[in-house]
């Protein structure tokens, strides 16, 4: 009785530190290797460091995902959620944001120019250093709701809290 309740007691706390919703390996895995990979469960993966041009993952679960460094220009990312995604470095030039979720993502020296930002959440996103000056769909709404630092290069009047 001792040794099956310490089991159920185990079992309950490892349950309670997983991860809600743990990542498809196998999803990561294709479109680390070029698949376009829209509505999938990319949740924390590695895209740090490689080229991905010219891809879908629109409505995809990137949330957590390392894209630092990257290059993705005009990938499609609409709709996806990229909460917290960290994205330092990246080139995105071109891509399409609209109706994605950045909350508390990380685009710091990001490049962002030509990428559509139409109805995307900016909530705490941290535009420090980046180029978006021709980006576009931007309102002063979402951005009110970032941060940026003086190096963040914006489109027409608009202007960005400071980090």
């Amino acid at each position: 009785m001792r040794l099956t309740t310490s089991l159920l007691a185990l079992a309950a706390v490892l349950a309670m530190t997983a991860p809600a919703a743990a990542q498809n390996a196998v999803q990561i895995g294709q479109a680390r290797n070029g698949a376009s990979c829209p509505k999938c469960n990319l949740f924390q993966a590695d895209f740090s460091g490689l080229t991905l041009s010219g891809k879908t993952y629109a409505g995809a679960r990137l949330r957590q995902a390392d894209l630092s460094l990257s290059i993705m220009t005009r990938t499609n990312f609409s709709g996806g959620d990229l909460r917290d995604v960290e994205a330092y470095g990246g080139v995105f030039t071109g891509s399409n944001f609209a109706g994605a979720n950045l909350t508390n993502a990380s685009l710091v020296g990001t490049h962002l120019q030509g990428a559509s930002f139409r109805g995307a959440n900016l909530t705490g996103t941290n535009f420090s250093g980046a180029e978006m000056d021709r980006a576009t769909g931007l309102t002063q709404g979402q951005l009110n709701a970032a941060c940026g630092d003086v190096a963040t290069r914006l489109p027409g009047n608009l202007r960005i809290p400071a980090c």
